[in-house]
């Protein structure tokens, strides 16, 4: 998320979205991918997840004779055959670092790994197959011989204490989360523990209330699961199998509403049960807000897909609006989500370097671009320009008038 040498029509936005590394270098604190629905907008967050995932854990959750889990572009035969390619550049203790690797499902084919300690770009290690070369500085030595045809030696690394490495990963773990809007299930689970653990829990609590949700205070608790909280129909043995070898506590969220009487006065409270009787969409902001907070107040990096998936407008640009400002973002988080929310095409929220497009070209392979290398004045309308095509990465619907035959 490099920004481009431009200036918006807003001068806020050049100085709340965007922080300097150093003379050179310049990047956003937040970036939109829009795209026809099967553009190829989720396979960008899937190949990051995967890439994050075979980084930490090739060299102990594989077995030498597992397939990899890259999937080849099987729309072309000049590429069915050939590697899939993996590369992330990023900073780490003020050092600017570029990692990648080209897989087959059965081997890794080649890996690098360079940095730059003050001008120029340094070599840390490059491996061809099973040829691995490695600098003094990466401190890796015999290590070569212990990595698997199908395993990174990053990977491997880290597993034989190389400091470097575990530096790397430790980053890849803690900084870098990709999350689905569509499936909120593993991200409400960190939110319940942040209010259990009274980790940023003031900060969350403050979010959801601000976001009108209509309840004002959650409660969350550990309940002890006895032979008396199943259904009465539950078979005895089935009760017992669960007690004996699942969890014998689960976690309840509550949330509390107002309870008013007939002339409009606040007599008491209700508390709901945030899985039955919430809406999705509302289940959605609780799960996200434990993320959302502890990647503004860490300056981590945070990637949504489907991001307005069950979340009104005025949400999603709330949210957006916390990491585009210096006041709620002072230590420069930066947020990467995929959408179709085009009220968020606004030069008053977003410059043109903000915006990106995913688009299938004709061969089905996906092109993603920003709106900087369009010819686009300051003032012009971002989201009515987009619907009307002008910048691609939209659906092209064919006439339906007369899909359903009316005299069938």
């Amino acid at each position: 998320m490099v920004a481009a040498n431009l200036v918006a029509k807003d001068k806020k936005l050049d100085e709340n979205n965007v922080f300097e590394v150093d003379d050179d270098l310049k990047l956003l604190k937040s970036a939109a991918i829009y795209g026809a629905n099967a553009s190829g907008k989720s396979n960008l967050a899937r190949a990051l997840t995967f890439m994050r995932w075979f980084m930490i854990n090739s060299s102990k959750e594989t077995q030498s004779t597992e397939k990899i889990g890259v999937e080849r572009f099987k729309l072309s035969t000049e590429t069915e055959a050939k590697p899939s390619f993996f590369e992330i550049v990023f900073l780490m203790n003020g050092k600017r670092y570029r990692y990648g690797f080209e897989a087959t499902r059965d081997r890794v084919v080649c890996e690098w790994l360079f940095y730059v300690p003050k001008s120029r770009e340094t070599k840390l290690f490059e491996r061809k197959q099973d040829n691995i070369s490695v600098s003094k500085t990466y401190k890796a030595d015999g290590i070569q011989q212990k990595t698997r045809h199908n395993a990174l030696f990053l990977s491997v690394s880290a597993q034989f204490n190389v400091n470097i490495a575990e530096k790397i990963l430790d980053w890849l773990t803690n900084r870098v989360k990709v999350v689905s809007g569509l499936d909120d299930r593993g991200y409400q689970g960190y939110t319940v523990s942040c209010l259990m653990d009274n980790e940023n829990k003031d900060e969350i609590l403050q979010l959801l209330k601000k976001l009108d949700l209509g309840f004002s205070d959650v409660k969350v608790e550990e309940i002890e699961i006895t032979a008396d909280s199943f259904p009465n129909e539950l078979p005895d043995e089935i009760k017992n199998f669960i007690l004996k070898n699942g969890g014998r506590k689960i976690t309840s969220v509550q949330t509390m509403h107002r309870k008013f009487d007939g002339k409009g006065n606040s007599v008491s409270t209700e508390m709901f049960d945030l899985d039955d009787q919430e809406s999705e969409g509302t289940q959605k902001v609780f799960a996200l807000a434990g993320p959302l907070v502890d990647t503004l107040k860490n300056g981590k990096v945070l990637i949504i897909d489907e991001f307005d998936a069950r979340i009104h407008p005025l949400i999603s640009r709330a949210i957006v609006e916390l990491f585009n400002s210096n006041e709620t973002n002072p230590s420069n988080a930066q947020l990467i989500f995929m959408t179709h929310d085009t009220n968020l095409l606004s030069n008053k929220l977003f410059r043109r370097d903000q915006i990106w497009f995913a688009e299938k070209n004709r061969y089905g392979a996906t092109d993603l671009y920003s709106l900087a290398e369009y010819k686009v004045r300051n003032d012009a309308s971002f989201e009515s320009d987009y619907i009307k095509g002008r910048y691609g990465a939209i659906p092209y619907i064919g006439n339906l008038n007369h899909l359903i035959d009316s005299h069938a």
